[in-house]
């Protein structure tokens, strides 16, 4: 069975590319606004990871995020920000909750893949998103 990692952004173009970079090693849920994520997660879905964007219509990225943080049932998975944003790693260093990587668009395929397997490294993805002590 295959890892399941959220992906939410706003942008397409995007989405199409990472859907082709991890769709072969992850099963992917894929959703256009922090909004839609948030009601799926609502219906009771537990992705081992989360991969977002900060800009985004209706609930931004930064507010999506912060709903998982402080919710008592996401508040440990894993999450890494892929936004375009000019000042990220300055929004990523004020946030009031932590994130587990940040990446900058436009992205290097293998930097990403990467990343997710560092941060999925550090956590039990057997069904169980606590960190690995």
């Amino acid at each position: 069975m295959k890892t399941q990692i959220l992906i939410v952004d706003d942008d397409l173009s995007i989405l199409k590319l990472l859907n082709f970079i991890l769709s072969k090693d992850y099963e992917l849920t894929i959703k256009n606004s922090g909004l839609e994520a948030l009601s799926w997660l609502e219906e009771g879905n537990d992705p081992a990871l989360v991969i977002s964007d900060l800009q985004m219509p209706y609930i931004d990225g930064q507010t999506f995020v912060k709903n998982l943080k402080i919710s008592g049932f996401y508040k440990d998975t894993p999450i890494i920000v892929l936004s375009g944003a000019d000042n990220l790693s300055e929004q990523v260093a004020v946030m009031p909750f932590t994130i587990d990587a940040f990446l900058h668009k436009p992205f290097n395929p293998t930097s990403l893949k990467s990343t997710i397997s560092k941060v999925l490294s550090i956590y039990d993805v057997s069904g169980c998103t606590s960190p690995v002590g």
